[in-house]
């Protein structure tokens, strides 16, 4: 393909209509205990191509067709990549130096079940049920180290997710399709568990963590928007969670991916956009990163969708990141450089961006952090993510 660029380049620039991007340094304070971290796992192979279109490479016309007018005057990052026009509130944190893509990554996973990418993305182990415990959950572990009390770690889930489950504490929070229980009812159950050694701290922290989401109409998980707004109230605080998982779904986009993209890509920026504008001035101190288990075929279907794949692309978010830009190895769209002859190649190992960003952001050593969160995957993490 042709491309003025060197292989593993940082691909930089404003959005359309921004000129130059002025990114600010922002200085942390000393140590780790004030930041998040949230992470957002999209469910169901989410198009990276989709998501951010390499519309500087002349192979995507003849794989993408048609719906490639969704992008005719959508924001570029760069000259060579447009976003998804559904994405209005990422675009802007990118335009603000705010959010960076990571593009052509994945995981060491090659097949193509949703099950098995998901498992190991969640795991971070080198093969499907390899792992026990969650990648979230040993970072939690691995921050509690020392440290007078274990951290708050929470999902905005029904269930506690994979990449959250181990030996580290972690409460999930769900609304109820129930009706609210009384405070009477809640004083009663209080007193019932009182006594039990067991249940008591359990209830105890149930209680807390119900009244640190407050009375916000947080009571469907479906509302992309509210959750957002949820997992913001639930750690902006000094003394909110600290470590934080949503999961999202709608992106097995085997037909008409126009619209079904377009209705998961407005999801997402609803939640993202309420989650940074619910941390306040706690977003300085606040990293999001946003990744999927595999990618989807170059190539449309014959019914205007595309299948499993393997490359896609992942989002870092926070008022810390270095952004504006996308990191990209591109491998090309001509048919000899498709994986397979149907998929973008990876070029970049997923697992060396979730550590990378994570060890900066927390301030961990990077070696360390790849090395407890993933263990056995070998390699460098991805560096100079987050401003130091």
């Amino acid at each position: 393909m042709t491309m003025n660029l060197d292989r593993r380049t940082l691909l930089a620039g404003s959005l359309i209509g921004a000129g130059s991007l002025a990114v600010p340094r922002i200085a942390f304070a000393q140590g780790s205990g004030h930041r998040k971290l949230l992470f957002v796992l999209l469910r169901g192979a989410a198009d990276g191509m989709a998501m951010l279109a390499p519309v500087g490479d002349p192979g995507l016309a003849a794989l993408r067709g048609a719906s490639l007018a969704d992008y005719d005057n959508a924001p570029r990052i760069g000259s060579f990549f447009a976003l998804h026009p559904a994405l209005a509130e990422v675009g802007a944190a990118v335009q603000a130096g705010e959010a960076l893509f990571v593009h052509a990554a994945a995981t060491s996973y090659r097949e193509r079940s949703h099950f098995d990418g998901q498992n190991l993305l969640e795991t971070g182990g080198t093969a499907p049920y390899a792992s026990k415990d969650g990648w979230l959950n040993r970072l939690a572990g691995l921050l509690n180290e020392g440290a007078p009390s274990p951290l708050r770690a929470l999902a905005i889930a029904p269930t506690v997710p994979l990449a959250l489950r181990g030996t580290a504490p972690v409460s999930n929070y769900a609304p109820s399709a129930l009706p609210e229980a009384s405070e009477d009812l809640l004083a009663r159950v209080s007193q019932l568990y009182a006594g039990d050694g067991e249940l008591g701290p359990l209830w105890a922290q149930a209680l807390e963590t119900r009244a640190m989401a407050g009375d916000d109409g947080m009571r469907n998980l479906n509302d992309a928007r509210k959750a957002g707004e949820l997992a913001a109230s639930l750690m902006r605080d000094a003394g909110g969670a600290r470590i934080g998982m949503i999961e999202l779904g709608g992106w097995d986009t085997h037909a008409n991916q126009r619209g079904a993209f377009a209705r998961a890509a407005r999801q997402l920026d609803a939640l993202l956009g309420a989650y940074r504008a619910g941390m306040g001035a706690g977003w300085a101190d606040t990293l999001v990163v946003v990744a999927t288990e595999f990618g989807r075929t170059a190539r449309l279907n014959g019914t205007g969708g595309t299948d499993h794949g393997t490359a896609s692309a992942a989002l870092v978010m926070g008022g810390g990141v270095r952004g504006g830009r996308v990191i990209a190895d591109w491998p090309g769209l001509a048919e000899s450089r498709l994986l397979e002859g149907r998929d973008l190649a990876p070029t970049i190992a997923l697992e060396s961006v979730l550590a990378g960003a994570v060890a900066e952001h927390l301030r961990l050593d990077p070696a360390r952090a790849m090395a407890r969160l993933f263990p056995g995957r070998g390699g460098a993490p991805l560096s100079g993510l987050i401003r130091a």
